[in-house]
């Protein structure tokens, strides 16, 4: 598999060619989600869909002199759940919210001040199912800059860029496992200097690159 290496514009206008103009819905039959079931060494049933969490996270590609990057945040050490972990900000849908699309702009603003102002749509990525047990659509996004983030301490302890041609170049895309509630678990994973991005991350990256490579 090939890497892409993308200009901003280049990688604007295949995304618009390439992902989905609208949200997934609940129960799509004509894009089953993808998610962590897909990896197992082990035939795996998917987890019900209708069952699990709705949320949405934004996939935000700032365009930089040196080429484009992702934005990406380091979750709260503090957190119960996931913590010290790499993401994309973002979180539940929130009954008021109505779309992911307004779930992942309100929840990257209250986690890293990034006003929704600064980010144009470009599309959106299947629903990716975790076995932690949500649904997660991903909005994938210009972030124009110049922007001042401003973290939310009880949510994140950091945020950062990660080239967009390292993160869509598959030779940093490794497979590695773990044991997991007695069970053998495998997960894509893309270390990163000292950041360690894997997990359904990862897994969203991986899509994001399947998807345009086609």
């Amino acid at each position: 598999m090939r890497a892409l290496d993308l200009t901003t514009d280049q990688f604007a206008a295949l995304a618009k060619q390439r992902l989905r103009a609208e949200p997934p819905a609940f129960g799509d039959i004509i894009s089953r989600p993808r998610g962590d079931h897909e990896l197992q060494p082990q035939p795996m049933a998917a987890p019900d869909e209708q069952e699990a969490v709705a949320a949405a996270v934004l996939i935000g590609i700032v365009p930089r002199p040196a080429g484009p990057t992702v934005l990406l945040t380091q979750r709260a050490a503090s957190l119960r759940s996931h913590s010290s972990q790499v993401a994309f900000p973002g979180g539940r849908v929130d009954a008021i919210d109505g779309s992911p699309l307004v779930t992942a702009l309100r929840e990257t603003e209250e986690e890293i001040g990034l006003p929704r102002s600064r980010v144009q749509t470009l599309g959106f990525l299947d629903a990716y199912l975790t076995g932690t047990g949500y649904r997660i659509v991903p909005v994938v996004a210009l972030v124009e800059p110049p922007f001042s983030l401003v973290l939310n301490a009880h949510e994140v302890d950091d945020a950062f860029e990660a080239p967009l041609s390292f993160l869509l170049d598959p030779a940093n895309h490794r497979r590695e496992g773990r044991e997991w509630q007695g069970i053998h678990r495998t997960y894509y994973a893309m270390p990163f200097g000292d950041r360690y991005i894997w997990g359904a991350t990862a897994g969203m990256i991986r899509n994001l690159y399947e998807r345009l490579a086609g």
